[in-house]
């Protein structure tokens, strides 16, 4: 494999690929990395590669002619070539992606700079961009070292065990399973007897679970991408069983106060389907309680008779599966009740999150609002599902986050309250295998 990364800074690799593996690696000429400065390419007298770009704007862009002058010098065109863009809004890097840019022969890399490269550079010159992440950097040069070491894995000889890749994190889309060395025993804690016994059939399963169950853990995530037996699923459906969701959510249906269709604060009637199926879902998503929020006397009434029906009455035998889910349903008079049983709870008050059809300022999204609640999954979390035509602006104003609405690619935007509450809780809390 020969790596050319093309850069204004070439002495920024001198020593990341100057040891370790990259060393044996490029002595034994599996790889070859070689680094090109851009400025080499620059046809006037002071170097230059950037310039400011037309229309205005803050900030320089790397100028197409000395990138592509370098581009046309290092690619071979002889053999199974690609260029590679680092760039903010690439494709997220992958173990994927770096097992794909293995199979070619040569991979140029344009490192990225400034507020980014002329758009004639991608059109004209680039076969792929990538990202290593959401965040900023200064430029695209950590951006090569991280794609090159990760490419080079999947190079045969360079790691000098082949099956090492292999049993990394990520590969088939899973964790990579707890590992132990010697001492046997530290402080009291031993090497699992499995490890100890020779048995290599034995340690490959205890592999394989301790793997899927430390990906159900800590990055479910990436279940819908692995590819499971039956088996393996069983073990998951085992998992899910024996241990708790490691997130604290709740989710409230507010029939008062919520607006009708001429914006005026209503208390909306309870609805037996909405209820029925926004509880079947909130089982499935593992949500701890969901809250009725209704203050009509005569409505309570009716919503009790419901439960009582399903839960303590014939419905309970009837249907065991619906039984379930309405045990988690909890009636109360206000939101405020709501949060203060939750507070007592959990020791305390919710981050409250509310839904809404309509786009307000600073909304959240469901990827980053699931980040947040698996990254600080201590926090109990509290959703707010409106009824009639949403929730009062009392309501909005005074909750932590707002949550982007449902949406597709059309703009017809008139779900019922029970099918948002699904796609909702699937968004958040998805565990798909």
């Amino acid at each position: 494999m020969r790596y050319d990364i093309l850069t204004i800074f070439p002495e920024f690799f001198e020593s990341p690929f100057s040891f370790g593996i990259f060393k044996k690696a490029q002595d034994n000429g599996l790889i070859d990395i070689k680094t090109h400065d851009i400025r080499e390419y620059s046809s006037d007298k002071h170097k230059t590669v950037d310039d400011t770009p037309y229309g205005g704007g803050g900030g320089m862009l790397m100028k197409i002619d000395p990138i592509g002058s370098a581009v046309e010098d290092v690619k071979d065109e002889s053999g199974k070539s690609i260029v590679v863009l680092t760039t903010p809004d690439g494709e997220k890097f992958s173990d994927k992606t770096a097992r794909e840019l293995a199979g070619f022969d040569q991979i140029v890399i344009i490192c990225g700079r400034y507020e980014g490269v002329d758009e004639r550079i991608r059109e004209m010159y680039v076969d792929r961009e990538i990202s290593i992440g959401d965040y900023v950097l200064s430029g695209g040069e950590n951006a090569a070292s991280v794609i090159v070491e990760s490419v080079s894995r999947f190079i045969p000889g360079v790691l000098g065990n082949d099956l090492s890749p292999e049993n990394d994190s990520f590969n088939q889309s899973l964790l990579e399973y707890p590992q132990y060395t010697r001492p046997e025993e530290f402080k009291g804690e031993k090497v699992p007897q499995v490890l100890l016994s020779g048995n290599h059939k034995e340690i490959d399963e205890w592999r394989k679970k301790e793997s899927i169950k430390r990906t159900f853990t800590k990055r479910p995530d990436l279940l819908d991408k692995a590819i499971l037996s039956t088996d393996e699923i069983e073990l998951i459906k085992e998992l899910k069983e024996t241990s708790s969701p490691s997130f604290k959510a709740y989710i409230a249906l507010i029939h008062y106060p919520v607006y009708n269709n001429r914006f005026k604060i209503i208390n909306t009637a309870f609805t037996n389907l909405d209820v029925h199926d926004i509880a079947r879902s909130a089982v499935t998503y593992g949500v701890k309680t969901f809250y009725l929020v209704q203050p009509n006397l005569e409505q309570q009434k009716l919503v009790n008779r419901v439960l009582t029906h399903w839960t303590q009455g014939e419905g309970a035998s009837f249907n065991k599966s619906r039984s379930e889910a309405l045990n988690l349903v909890e009636l109360r008079n206000t939101l405020e009740d709501v949060v203060e049983e939750i507070e007592e709870v959990e020791g305390e008050k919710p981050v409250t999150i509310v839904t809404d059809a309509r786009s307000v300022d600073n909304m959240i999204g469901f990827s980053e609002l699931r980040e947040l609640i698996f990254s600080e999954a201590k926090k109990p979390y509290l959703i707010l599902l409106g009824t009639g035509w949403g929730l009062a602006r009392e309501i909005m104003e005074s909750a932590d986050y707002t949550l982007k609405p449902v949406s597709g690619y059309t703009n017809y935007n008139h779900l019922s309250v029970r099918s948002a509450a699904a796609v909702i809780l699937d968004r958040l809390f998805s565990c798909k295998i």
